[in-house]
């Protein structure tokens, strides 16, 4: 997922490349299992970094369509781009906002694919409906996250409570502001794991794998996803991105000298549900 073209000084992006989060979401297409003869979608597929994980597992599997979707013109320019050396799977650009999805495809799926951006929906039920409606029966819906509640695990709390201190701190110090603490954006509304499986089975599917991968997520992890607008915006928000991002950084530096810590652990929500 991907808030919009790779140019973009505050996009997703730059996070989307760290080694890490590439494995994260392989696992999560490999789990999903498409395969020959399937139409997959990757949605909200931003620059294409999934997409292209999604091609090369279906390499060498006949009569294959990718179907690459994202509100983003310039998102999918730039995959287009990034994506024109694949010549063994024919891949489809769709504009479309992920809630109207069923409008904008031709044909029903058989595998949608959503990445790490679930967390954002305000209307999950809507969007779900969405997807199985736009599903064949006995179609795959796989998504991930880790935005939900048990994402934060226990022994990192220390590390969040003293970064939004020192990051707010610096701002005040250095930039003379302060964040404006009104309702949380959707992404800080987390489900638990067992909210989304109840999300899942009242629109009509059967969860057949949920699982939880700790990830040990490095400095260069929080210093990238400290430049990404939605993170910058839920985290310190009112704040002016520039400024709010420059805060978060040099506090994620300081949060780890001071802790002597070489990376920080996280959960990852992965699930697998078929459409009944």
């Amino acid at each position: 997922m991907a808030s919009g073209a790779s140019g973009s000084e505050f996009s997703f992006a730059t996070f989307s490349q760290n080694p890490f989060y590439e494995e994260l979401n392989a696992r999560l297409v490999a789990m999903a299992e498409p395969g020959s003869g399937q139409r997959i979608v990757d949605l909200a597929c931003g620059t294409g970094g999934v997409t292209k994980l999604i091609l090369e597992h279906v390499r060498g599997a006949r009569n294959s369509v990718v179907i690459a979707m994202d509100h983003s013109a310039g998102a999918l320019k730039q995959a287009m781009d990034d994506l024109k050396s694949h010549k063994d799977t024919a891949v489809q650009f769709v504009q479309s906002q992920v809630e109207q999805m069923s409008d904008a495809l031709k044909e029903n799926a058989d595998t949608v694919i959503f990445c790490n951006a679930i967390h954002y929906i305000p209307d999950k039920d809507a969007l779900v409906g969405e997807i199985s409606k736009s599903l064949n029966p006995g179609g795959k819906f796989a998504f991930n996250t880790s935005f939900y509640e048990g994402g934060q695990v226990p022994e990192s709390m220390a590390f969040y409570r003293k970064w939004m201190f020192k990051s707010a701190r610096i701002l005040r110090r250095e930039h003379g502001m302060s964040p404006r603490r009104t309702e949380k954006v959707e992404s800080r509304k987390h489900l638990s794991a067992d909210q989304y499986r109840d999300l899942l089975e009242r629109n009509g599917f059967q969860v057949i794998r949920l699982e939880e991968d700790r990830v040990l997520v490095p400095i260069e992890g929080w210093l990238d996803i400290s430049t990404f607008e939605d993170f910058i915006a839920g985290t310190l928000p009112g704040v002016p991105l520039k400024e709010a991002s420059d805060s978060l950084q040099k506090g994620v530096h300081q949060t780890f000298e001071e802790m002597e810590i070489e990376y920080v652990p996280r959960n990852w929500l992965d699930v697998v549900a078929v459409r009944t």
